[in-house]
C-alpha cells in the first residue's frame, strides 16, 4: 500500500524481516508489533482508515506519538501491519475434508467473515503493494485446494482471484448497510415503489414477491460462489477428460468429439 512517499522496503522488512516488536535503536522495546496493529485495527473497525492517525494509535497504547515511530516509520507502514494481523493465518489444509470444491468454498466463507469483521481492510487491500505472510498463505491454500486438477498455473491463480473479487464485493456491499444484508436494504427501498406499479415493472414485482415467500434473500455469496464453482467444476472436468483422451502417434492426444 506504499505510495509515493512510502518506503516498500520498510513494509517488507516489518512483515517479513524484523524481530517482531524490535525497534530499530534506542532503549528495549516495551511494544509488539501486533500489538500495535491490534490496537489500530481498534481504531479502524470503529472509524475506518479515515479515523485512522498515528497520534491515536499511540494515545491507545499510552505512548507518544514519537516512541510509536520507533516501531513503525508511518500509516502506511501501519496499514499493511493491520491487514496482515487482521486477516490472521489462513484455514489449514486439514480444515475441511472434502475435494476442491468443498475447500475452495469453505476458504471463501472464511475469507468473506475476515472481511465482514474488518470492512476498512476491503478498502487498503487493493492494488500492487508489499504482502505479508499470512495474505500469502491465504492464497496458497487457495491454490493448494485446486491441487491436482489439471489446471494450469494461470488457470488456478484466476480462479482465486475470482472468487476473492466476489467475496470482496458481497463484503463490500454488506459493509455498506450497516446492521442488514445488502439485499433486503435493496428489497426495502424498491418495494415501496412496485407497490402501484406491478404492470410497469411485472419481472421485477415477481422476483420480489417469490424472494420474500421463499426467503431467499442473503443467498448472494452463497449463489455466487455455487455459480463460479461451477463453472471451475467445468473447467476441470475438460482438462481430465484431455489428460483421459488416447495419444496420437506423436504424442499429443487426439481430439474428442
Amino acid at each position: 500500500m506504499t505510495g509515493a512517499g512510502g518506503d516498500r522496503a520498510a513494509v517488507l522488512e516489518l512483515l517479513w524481516g524484523r524481530p517482531a516488536g524490535a525497534p530499530r535503536r534506542g532503549p528495549r522495546p516495551t511494544l509488539t508489533l501486533d500489538t500495535i496493529a491490534r490496537a489500530a485495527i481498534g481504531i479502524a473497525d470503529q472509524d475506518g482508515l479515515a479515523g485512522l492517525t498515528m497520534q491515536r494509535v499511540a494515545a491507545a497504547l499510552g505512548v507518544t506519538k514519537m516512541a510509536l515511530y520507533r516501531y513503525v516509520p508511518g500509516k502506511e507502514e501501519l496499514v499493511a501491519l493491520m491487514i496482515e494481523a487482521a486477516l490472521g493465518s489462513p484455514p489449514g489444509a486439514d480444515a475441511v475434508t472434502g475435494g476442491w470444491r468443498v475447500r475452495l468454498d469453505d476458504w471463501a466463507h472464511r475469507l468473506y467473515e475476515r472481511f465482514a469483521d474488518h470492512p476498512w481492510a476491503l478498502e487498503a487491500a487493493v492494488g500492487a503493494r508489499p504482502m505479508g505472510p499470512n495474505e500469502l498463505g491465504w492464497m496458497e491454500r487457495a491454490l493448494a485446494a485446486l491441487a491436482g486438477c489439471g489446471l494450469e498455473g494461470g488457470e488456478k491463480l484466476d480462479v482465486a482471484v475470482v472468487l476473492v473479487g466476489h467475496v470482496r464485493m458481497i463484503a463490500q456491499q454488506a459493509a455498506a448497510v450497516p446492521g442488514g444484508g445488502a439485499e433486503e436494504a435493496m428489497a426495502a427501498g424498491i418495494a415501496p415503489l412496485l407497490a402501484s406499479r406491478e404492470e410497469v415493472f411485472p419481472e421485477l414485482a415477481d422476483a420480489f414477491a417469490s424472494a420474500a415467500e421463499h426467503a431467499s434473500h442473503s443467498q448472494a455469496l452463497e449463489f455466487g460462489l455455487a455459480r463460479i464453482l461451477d463453472g471451475v467444476e467445468l473447467l476441470v472436468a475438460g482438462r481430465q477428460r484431455e489428460l483421459d483422451a488416447p495419444r496420437r502417434p506423436d504424442g499429443g492426444h487426439a481430439r474428442q468429439h
